[in-house]
């Protein structure tokens, strides 16, 4: 009669965490009514199951609180990055960031484009969950509850960078002080002695615009001004929205002798405005944007603006999901870098 093989206490703790997982899968395929076969398609992101048995399986997947085991699939040295828009000056920084991350780690990129969407569609979840990168990072977007549970339930690690609304405290998040960028942009307007100060907004549904202009409005009580909502526009954080906010304004009775912007393209558009109207800047109007691209250093009169730190918010969140994906809880999962006001040509002391 053979020796019976005794388990070391590590083979053990794997046997009964595989026994586990094996009990918890048939049990929600059971409830579901499919096969196991089926519910493994689900937790791989096979594209050939219909959507009402996704939808299903999933929501039992959540209610199980199920997790793939660490290590039990192969994961791709990939880093997903998506955006709701792509094409602009401001992406290209925040995917500098990232790869600086990516190349030092040895993994490689995966760019997606929500189409303006702030929540990714679930053709772009499939391709994740069939991709298994180390990490997701999702910049001015959100995820639906249930795609969480179905990355969470992967072990696939997401951060948002910039998130377009509040997070909550379980997303991991880097973004920046918008509130004191706004401010401060606004109180160096009314320290050169600027009373009338117009504001150019990007959309209300993103948080970081709402907190811009929450720092406008505050710079100008400190400083005694009423905050005259004639002055106040709202646009897409684009050149096109920046300029025809600006001829708005500038076409008033009493139109603004200076103007600040919600980003830097749409201070572009500000500069475009003016032109049209036969105004100097900043002889005749004073002009501040919002981010510091590369390109604002070289428009002419160059442009004085809030450094947002595109590149280093995107290193954080790149090291942020790495850590987690490597089961390393960071002391923080909520991160806000530090903006600074630039100052360049772009704003003087009002001429009258």
């Amino acid at each position: 009669m053979s020796p019976a093989k005794v388990q070391s206490p590590q083979e053990k703790a794997s046997a009964d965490e595989q026994s586990e997982s094996t009990a918890t899968l048939a049990e929600i395929a059971r409830a579901a009514g499919v096969s196991a076969p089926t519910v493994s398609k689900v937790l791989n992101g096979r594209a050939d199951v219909a959507p009402g048995t996704r939808t299903r399986v999933e929501e039992l997947l959540l209610l199980h609180g199920y997790r793939r085991r660490r290590g039990s699939t192969a994961q791709s040295q990939l880093i997903d990055l998506v955006f709701h828009e792509l094409d602009s000056s401001w992406a290209m920084e925040v995917v500098r960031g990232v790869e600086n991350v990516a190349r030092e780690e040895g993994l490689s990129l995966v760019l997606s484009e929500s189409a303006g969407r702030l929540t990714p569609g679930q053709t772009w979840v499939d391709g994740v969950l069939a991709r298994r990168p180390v990490g997701v990072i999702l910049v001015l977007s959100d995820l639906t509850a249930a795609q969480r549970a179905q990355l969470t339930s992967r072990n696939i690690p997401f951060a948002v960078v910039d998130p377009a609304g509040d997070p909550g405290d379980d997303v991991p998040s880097v973004g920046t002080t918008n509130w004191q960028g706004g401010l401060a942009a606004t109180r160096h307007l009314t320290g050169l002695g600027h009373r009338r100060i117009g504001v150019i907004s990007g959309p209300s549904r993103m948080m970081c615009s709402r907190a811009r202009v929450d720092g406008y409005r505050a710079a100008m009580e400190t400083a005694g001004l009423p905050v005259d909502p004639d002055l106040i526009r709202e646009g897409e954080f684009s050149h096109e929205d920046g300029y025809t906010a600006a001829l708005e304004l500038l076409r008033l009775p009493e139109p603004p002798t200076a103007v600040f912007a919600g980003n830097d393209l749409q201070a572009l558009g500000v500069y475009e405005a003016a032109r049209e109207l036969g105004l100097r800047i900043p002889e005749d109007l004073s002009v501040v944007g919002f981010d510091d691209l590369p390109l604002t250093r070289w428009i002419g009169p160059p442009l004085t603006t809030v450094r947002q730190p595109l590149i280093e918010m995107a290193e954080t969140a790149a090291r942020l999901v790495l850590d987690l994906g490597r089961g390393r809880q960071p002391a923080t999962t909520r991160v806000d870098l530090a903006t600074n006001l630039v100052v360049r040509s772009s704003t003087a002391e009002p001429s009258h």
